[in-house]
């Protein structure tokens, strides 16, 4: 067996170096999980004063919009670790320290279904929000029969896109292929 070149050796160190260059990337995430949480926040102060006064439905569209922001936070979070130890580097925290179980075993397959899994509950969530909101008087004007029926095809296709993305998975699996 022929050894490699030292040019063809740098190269390949070169080109697996070069997965740092998404260790910026992940930083941003973590400035957009921040972002997140001053909404989260703001969101909560807004409705707090308000919470006595609440009718149901008014009380279930704020539940239902910081349960959305709580799933995209969830889903920074799990994008940012599992990209990281996917893509970067492992991250070396003791074993004893508060570790989540999920860590270090989501693959990219694994990070895909959340993805999408997390995509389609929050449309899911917007859909059901948009849908309580009909006849209300104060709700978003902008909203009419067309906006509502692309709302529902935008979500059916996050959905079929999702079933056929754990389709694709299964028979990769099935295949004992990777």
């Amino acid at each position: 067996m022929e050894q490699k070149s030292i040019i063809e050796r740098r190269f390949e160190q070169g080109l697996f170096a070069s997965r740092w260059l998404m260790a910026p990337m992940y930083l941003g995430l973590v400035l957009a999980l921040a972002l997140l949480t001053v909404v989260f926040v703001r969101e909560l102060i807004y409705y707090m004063p308000q919470v006595l006064e609440l009718s149901v439905d008014k009380a279930i569209l704020a539940i239902l919009t910081l349960i959305v922001l709580t799933l995209a936070a969830n889903l920074v979070v799990i994008v940012i670790f599992s990209g990281y130890e996917n893509f970067v580097s492992k991250l070396d925290i003791h074993p004893a320290s508060e570790r989540p179980g999920w860590m270090g075993t989501v693959d990219f397959a694994g990070l895909k279904m959340k993805l999408i899994a997390s995509i389609v509950a929050i449309s899911g969530i917007h859909l059901l929000k948009r849908f309580m909101e009909i006849g209300q008087a104060g709700s978003d004007a902008g909203f009419g029969d067309n906006e509502l029926y692309w709302l529902v095809v935008i979500h059916v296709v996050f959905v079929l896109s999702g079933v056929l993305m754990a389709v694709m998975d299964w028979l990769v699996a099935r295949s004992g292929k990777k």
